[in-house]
């Protein structure tokens, strides 16, 4: 379920807590905890979670995700911060 909250949208999971969206890169900052989907795991939706190292994407939005790099070398688009 997603739900407005000002101009951010929230995503409130099954256990009760709030995530930030990852298509807006205002909402990721380097050492953020995200989940990430890869190239690789498109189609399948499998996540990644880990730390930002870097944002890749220089817009400030994207439907698809803000593209970052994890600390672990990971490169994918951000689905949730956490």
């Amino acid at each position: 379920m997603i739900l407005s909250c000002y101009t951010e949208r929230v995503i409130i999971t099954a256990k009760g807590v709030s995530l930030l969206d990852g298509t807006k890169r205002s909402n990721i900052t380097v050492g953020a905890a995200v989940h990430i989907v890869e190239k690789q795991n498109q189609a399948s939706g499998e996540l990644t979670k880990g730390v930002v190292k870097s944002i890749l994407t220089k817009s400030p939005n994207h439907p698809h995700g803000i593209k970052v790099r994890l600390e672990s070398g990971e490169v994918g688009r951000v689905k949730e911060v956490l």
